[in-house]
Parts: C-alpha cells; sequence; structure tokens
C-alpha cells in the first residue's frame, strides 16, 4: 500500500513492480520468509531468491522478468537426476524466499535491502541461489555472500571482462561486478573469468585484469584445451575456503541463451558450461546467481531454461552427485 499525504493507505495503489513476487515457486518447493530463523526451521541449505531487476543495463532491457521466468519454467525439472541417481533435495534442501522488494529508481536502497535479505540466508548456514537481474544483482548478493574473515574465490562465467571502475560515473552497474567485488574484499589472485571473448570488451578493462592480477580463460582458451583444463585452472586459483559462482547467460552462444540483453554470437556451448560447473561446484559454493536472463527477448523458453538447468547443476555438484552415471545397462 502506498500512503497518502494525509497519513491514511491507499490500497489500490501499486507500491512496486508489477511483475515482482512470487507467481509460484521454483520447482514447486516450500515458500519460506527471508529470516534467518525461519529458514533455519526449514532445514533448507539454499534458498531461492529473486532479484527482478535490470535498471543498470546498457543494452537491451528485460531481465527484470527473469525471477519469474526461471520459476514459471522450473515445473520442466526434478529434482532427481536420473544419470547419476542422485536426489537433490535429499542432499540439499531447497526453499524459495521469494523476491527482492525493488526501490524503483533507486539502485543504491534497492541493493542495500538486498544485502539485508541475503544477510538472513548466510546467518542461516544456507546457500543463497540468486535468479537476476541484470549482472549489477552479483554486487549486493557476492558483498552479503562473503562472510567477515573470510577469503573465499569469486568465478564469473561471462561473454564480458565487467571491470569497469564505472559507467559514466555510475559505479553500481552491470559492467562493474568485478571492480566492486573487488572492492567488497574479493582478493584478486582468487578471481576468475571464464569464457571471456568477442568485441565488447574495453581497454579499460583488460588493463584492470591485468594490474589485478585476475585470472581470465578465454573462450578460445577453452576451444584449444578444453573443459577439463579449464576446471585445473579454476580450481588452482579459488583456493580451499570456497567460491562464489556469477553466471552470466550471455556467456553462451546466442544459439542457446538468445534471451539476454546482449546475445553472444559463438559464445560457449551449453555442454562446455554444464561441464566447468559440475567440475570446479565440488570446491565448494558460498553463493550462485544466474544473471541476464530477459524472457521477452527469447520466443521460446530456452533461455530461461539453461538458467535454471545451470543452477541445478551446480547446486547438485555442491551437494555430492557423483561425476559418472552410475547405471549400467
Amino acid at each position: 500500500m502506498t500512503e497518502t499525504a494525509t497519513g491514511s493507505f491507499d490500497e489500490t495503489m501499486w507500491n512496486g513492480l508489477l511483475h515482482g513476487g512470487l507467481g509460484g515457486t521454483f520447482m514447486g518447493v516450500p515458500k519460506v520468509e527471508l529470516d534467518r530463523e525461519a529458514i533455519r526451521a526449514s532445514g533448507a541449505k539454499a534458498v531461492v531468491y529473486g532479484f527482478p531487476f535490470d535498471a543498470t543495463t546498457i543494452s537491451r532491457s528485460g531481465a527484470n522478468y527473469g525471477p519469474r521466468a526461471i520459476r514459471e519454467t522450473s515445473v520442466q525439472f526434478t529434482n532427481f537426476q536420473a544419470t547419476f541417481d542422485f536426489d537433490l533435495f535429499a542432499h540439499l534442501p531447497l526453499v524459495d524466499g521469494g523476491d527482492c522488494h525493488v526501490a524503483l529508481g533507486n539502485t543504491p536502497k534497492t541493493f542495500e535491502r538486498v544485502e539485508a535479505d541475503i544477510a538472513e540466508i548466510v546467518a542461516a548456514g544456507a546457500i543463497p541461489v540468486v535468479f537476476g537481474g541484470d549482472h549489477s544483482v552479483s554486487i549486493p548478493v557476492g558483498k552479503a555472500a562473503k562472510r567477515e574473515g573470510t577469503n573465499p574465490g569469486w568465478v564469473q562465467f561471462d561473454t564480458h571482462l565487467d571491470a569497469a571502475p564505472n559507467v559514466g560515473g555510475e559505479e553500481l552497474n552491470h559492467c562493474c561486478t568485478i571492480t566492486r567485488a573487488v572492492d567488497n574484499g574479493y582478493d584478486p589472485a582468487k578471481m576468475v573469468l571464464v569464457g571471456i571473448s568477442g568485441w565488447m570488451n574495453p581497454k579499460t578493462e583488460l588493463k584492470y585484469c591485468r594490474d589485478h592480477g585476475i585470472r581470465v580463460i578465454w573462450l578460445e582458451d577453452i576451444w584449444e584445451r578444453g573443459t577439463a583444463w579449464a576446471v585445473e585452472q579454476i580450481l588452482e586459483r579459488v583456493g580451499e575456503e570456497g567460491f562464489y559462482l556469477t553466471f552470466d547467460v550471455d556467456a553462451l552462444d546466442a544459439a542457446f541463451a538468445p534471451g539476454t540483453c546482449a546475445p553472444t554470437p559463438g559464445g560457449m556451448t551449453m555442454r562446455e558450461a554444464i561441464e566447468i560447473v559440475r567440475g570446479i561446484s565440488p570446491a565448494g559454493l558460498i553463493g550462485v546467481d544466474i544473471a541476464e536472463p530477459a524472457p521477452s527477448l527469447d520466443h521460446s523458453t530456452r533461455t530461461q531454461l539453461v538458467a535454471g538447468r545451470i543452477a541445478l547443476e551446480a547446486l547438485a555438484s555442491h551437494a555430492g552427485a557423483p561425476r559418472t552415471p552410475v547405471y549400467v545397462g
């Protein structure tokens, strides 16, 4: 409700995003309040959180509809992976905490709200699993996911370096996820960018990565050396305190993820992405976000299905899913 000048409330007045809030939970899991005691009582080890926000995009908009679309298409998944005879929910109970309450037109205030919500998830001993939203969602989520006194790694799948100091003077932008992660205490020596390629990476951002010693695994490196090599390179960097995983769907070839603000012709294949995510996630996740799915820019549901699949692969591997098929026919 919206308060009027007289102090009363207008029940007919909107007070936030018309498409925000739950139409249904992810995979039908229970809904839980974003309160540490409520999350503990649920027994959850991971909490889905929607971040319907794309106010910082420099390109096409539409990622603010990502969380709802991912939840809607999640009916195409079950919690059982037959290849590995693995029940995700038996190993990693999952609940849905709903969406961030976006402060319209106010990025700093929105991010403050997100940090408070994610802090409740972390305090409850659960992993935040965030569906964006443009890639700026990683800024407050990554900040809040990092516990004080810890030194986790940061792994970012992306076509773009996202290492801009600012965009037109604005520091809270989806081109600034890496720079803000460093500002928020992530050690550049434990950061890895995966799948970087293409024609939208400015000299300034390349210089930032070089100057700070951030490891960049170019898409061409994966083509030449393979996914197993990429997994080894990532694990050498992130260390033993786990890592924050952010996956921008534009890392994928536009054939797999056309519904995103800056689709990538010739990007990573879905198979390459799954192989790497499965390979690194056993090292321990402190948080996950899937950024930039924009369902209105995809005539099918493939992009949001990709987003849900990547999240499930990461969670399952983190929770101990086998690496090889267990059924022998």
